[in-house]
């Protein structure tokens, strides 16, 4: 089944009143649920922007995009929100947790934000749950201060699960990570695959990109290549493989 159908994509932004800088253009895509992509493609290719209209963050200025076979353009802003806190679970390269809560609670927020009439205890439970898949619940009372980066970033992946969405987008989600930590990241991602999760990942690292099962190359907002990935990476393969290889650069210095 199609989770993300996008047809013929124009997105264009208005700097001022004579500068316009097309981000999409005519952009079709069809992404089948269970499926784990990523997107590369240089600065300025339209990568992010791509991801902000599958996450219902920005509307398309043309086209049609249509989410579990319900046309985007047609909901309201209320029913939009509603969809996107459903629907679509957000991991950020910058973490964006809340400085002053514990890991729990920045899990929790999104669960406040639902219409389902949660008790405490329901939100709590399922906030401690998502820790759990990503590792983390004994680190449930740390703020993010105490926190590695590593650690933060799982933090903000079961922040992103805890609505039990059926797209988790992740936008560069290693960036601000060193390689180990970043495995540990592609570890937890293959694994949420595997239990039937649609990921899609922007990443600008091609090596990142061999972690999924699907390549999407754009540039100059169109996609001009779309492969599945051939030779596939296992993260937690490329982890037990770390330590000889910085062994190998160590004795080469």
């Amino acid at each position: 089944m199609a989770v993300v159908v996008l047809e013929d994509i124009f997105k264009t932004y208005h700097l001022g009143s004579e500068v316009d800088v097309p981000a999409l253009r005519g952009l079709s895509l069809v992404l089948e649920a269970g499926e784990f992509a990523a997107i590369l493609g240089p600065s300025g290719s339209g990568k992010s922007t791509l991801m902000n209209v599958i996450g219902c963050l920005d509307r398309p200025g043309r086209g049609r995009y249509l989410l579990e076979g319900e046309d985007v353009a047609k909901l309201s802003r209320d029913r939009l929100a509603a969809v996107r806190n459903r629907k679509i679970g957000f991991v950020f390269q910058s973490f964006n947790l809340l400085s002053r809560t514990s890991a729990l609670e920045n899990v929790e927020l999104p669960l406040m934000y639902k219409s389902d009439g949660l008790s405490l205890r329901e939100i709590q439970r399922r906030a401690s749950e998502a820790l759990d898949q990503v590792g983390l619940s004994d680190r449930a009372d740390h703020h993010p201060s105490q926190l590695s980066g590593g650690q933060q970033q799982r933090v903000a992946i079961a922040r992103a699960l805890v609505t039990e969405p059926t797209i988790l987008l992740a936008d560069e989600p290693t960036g601000n990570l060193d390689t180990r930590t970043g495995l540990e990241i592609m570890e937890i991602f293959q694994k949420l695959n595997d239990h039937g999760i649609t990921l899609i990942m922007v990443t600008h690292e091609q090596d990142i990109g061999r972690f999924a099962k699907r390549t999407i190359v754009m540039r100059d907002g169109r996609i001009v290549r779309d492969d599945p990935v051939e030779d596939r990476l296992a993260a937690s393969d490329e982890k037990e493989k770390l330590p000889v290889l910085v062994a190998e650069e160590e004795s080469v210095q």
